[in-house]
């Protein structure tokens, strides 16, 4: 059947089982916007406050369900504010594609009106970026991309589409997506067989577990293999969930805000098994000095990954659940409960501690596990608070957090909370935010009201950048450059002007009952905590230091007294 340029999109879209967009309508994408009004009973429009929110949305979508995120924005300033969320999309490698509209093909490149080159602009930060001049490629190219997004190690991919070609007509045939097939060819039996040799060699093995497995659907097989060979497991930001977070052999978060245990663990192991995990530097700390007594194994599906921070005695290349289960496969069971009694006691002697008497961000994440059950998708923007609740959080299935791991961008959690919420309706959901963080993404409120989707918007106010100042405190001479936000801002009032229901909170008491309160209301909620300016993250890795220096608060009042 012939079809305008407009209407192929929606088609497609409704091929790959697009069910929800995340954008915001313009000029160059209007005639789009035209097609979508037709099947607005097929494909659910979720109108943003900001194209940024949109590409956010976008990705808590896709990292909630495991679908490909969609968004939508118009030509020049809409696609440009897109950026930022593709940029933390591809950091953390999540399926987004994002479709934008450009100025007819004989407008392009003559500075016309919100005209820019966002194919290019994206290139770095994408998986592929298309521009579309002819309405004979534009089917296709759709199909590609959802492919490319999804295939591998996924990511976003852009499409870019002169307005002329969302007019002009052309033939259209509608197809069924082929299945994207997991990467196993790579996968060999040379590599497993030596795998499996480096971990029965192995005393000491420990397992670190990075976003790879969650995307990969690994957690059962990681199980079994865990067990198998009878190590502790540890995990990055991104690997959250991939691995039971309420299981005994889990020791806590890896690097610069990981637990004493799994940092002293890994520093101490003959081998460090890594699965899907990309040696990131807030992992490692000095890489020089990382895991040095270890041979490393690494299991990854992009070849890129290994050897490039740390170098590795031994890989595997291919999909993350295919490797295990090879591995399980030829893998006895092993024994290793001396160096397993030997981690147990650190978990003793190094437990996360915190003050219980006063309101803060450990006391709070404890409260909201212990209210959800521990069954909530929890997001987060970045900063103190992200490391709170990567802390403190057990998270015991794959795809609950949600959070800015490689790009580290503060704004992301409202807009991610909205799209995890319409992508997983019978989930509770809950953004966990500072204030300067809130700030930057506080207009996705009224997205939520606009659409009565109950996220709930938890706020640490400490009325500083709390992160940046926790630097500045300990490594700039408490130097406060442009880290404080004592002004006159009221979020609760704001939060209400955009139609939340919204909470002052001074106590653990006055939060536990507003959170038992926000759950039950089902409505957009923000719960505006205040908390001490001088709280920090513990433990912590000084910049350049290797992880087995972490300390905490205890050993930096020891320090500060003269002691060693």
């Amino acid at each position: 059947m012939k079809l305008n340029g407009s209407e192929i999109i929606v088609e497609c879209l409704k091929e790959q089982g697009v069910d929800t967009i995340f954008g915001y309508p313009g000029g160059a994408i209007l005639n789009v916007y035209d097609a979508l009004y037709k099947h607005s009973d097929e494909i659910t429009h979720i109108l943003t406050s900001h194209e940024q929110g949109a590409s956010h949305a976008a990705d808590g979508y896709a990292r909630a369900t495991g679908k490909v995120g969609v968004c939508f924005a118009t030509s020049g300033p809409g696609a440009t504010n897109l950026v930022t969320g593709i940029a933390t999309a591809y950091m953390d490698s999540v399926p987004i594609v994002a479709i934008t509209c450009n100025v007819t093909v004989p407008l392009l490149g003559k500075d016309s009106f919100q005209e820019v080159d966002i194919a290019g602009i994206t290139m770095p930060v994408t998986k592929h970026s298309y521009i579309v001049k002819n309405v004979k490629d534009l089917a296709k190219t759709i199909r590609n991309a959802f492919r490319i997004a999804k295939s591998g190690r996924p990511g976003p991919v852009l499409v870019d589409i002169t307005k002329d070609v969302t007019a002009a007509e052309c033939d259209y045939v509608r197809q069924t997506p082929r299945p994207v097939d997991r990467i196993t060819a790579s996968i060999t039996e040379t590599d497993i067989d030596r795998a499996v040799s480096l971990i029965k060699k192995s005393k000491k093995p420990y397992i670190f577990v990075g976003g790879g497995a969650v995307i990969s659907e690994a957690s059962e097989e990681l199980k079994k293999f865990v067990y198998k060979v009878d190590a502790p497991v540890c995990d990055s930001l991104m690997g959250k969930g991939a691995f039971d977070g309420s299981d005994s052999r889990y020791t806590g978060m890896l690097g610069m805000h990981g637990t004493k245990t799994s940092n002293y663990g890994v520093s101490e192991c003959d081998l460090l098994i890594v699965v899907g995990a990309r040696f990131s530097d807030r992992v490692t700390g000095n890489a020089k000095k990382f895991a040095k007594n270890a041979k490393i194994l690494q299991f990854d599906v992009d070849a890129a990954e290994i050897n490039k921070n740390i170098r590795t005695d031994a890989s595997v290349i291919g999909d993350a659940l295919e490797i295990l289960k090879r591995v399980n496969e030829k893998l006895e069971q092993q024994d290793h409960s001396d160096w397993m009694e030997h981690i147990m006691a650190y978990k003793v002697e190094y437990p996360m501690r915190h003050n219980r008497n006063t309101l803060n961000g450990p006391l709070i994440m404890e409260k909201i596990y212990e209210l959800t059950n521990g069954d909530a998708i929890i997001t987060t923007d970045v900063g103190q608070h992200q490391m709170w609740a990567a802390q403190h959080y057990k998270f015991k299935n794959p795809r609950t957090l949600l959070t800015s791991g490689g790009l580290g961008t503060m704004g992301y959690g409202l807009g991610a909370c909205i799209g995890a919420k319409v992508g997983c309706k019978d989930k509770t959901v809950v953004n966990i935010a500072g204030d300067g963080c809130f700030r930057m993404n506080m207009n996705e409120i009224a997205t939520a009201t606009r659409y009565n989707i109950p996220v709930i918007e938890v706020v640490f106010n400490n009325h500083v950048l709390g992160m940046v100042r926790q630097w500045q405190d300990l490594f700039y001479g408490k130097r406060y450059s442009a880290t404080v936000l004592d002004d006159q801002v009221d979020f609760v009032k704001v939060s209400e002007g955009m139609g939340a229901k919204a909470y002052n909170i001074n106590t653990i008491e006055e939060f536990e009952k507003a959170f038992k309160e926000a759950v039950e209301l089902n409505i957009p909620c923000v719960l505006d905590c205040h908390i001490d300016r001088e709280d920090k993250v513990f433990p912590m890795v000084s910049p350049g230091a290797p992880i087995s220096e972490a300390f905490d608060r205890e050993d930096l009042n020891k320090r500060e007294a003269g002691g060693r």
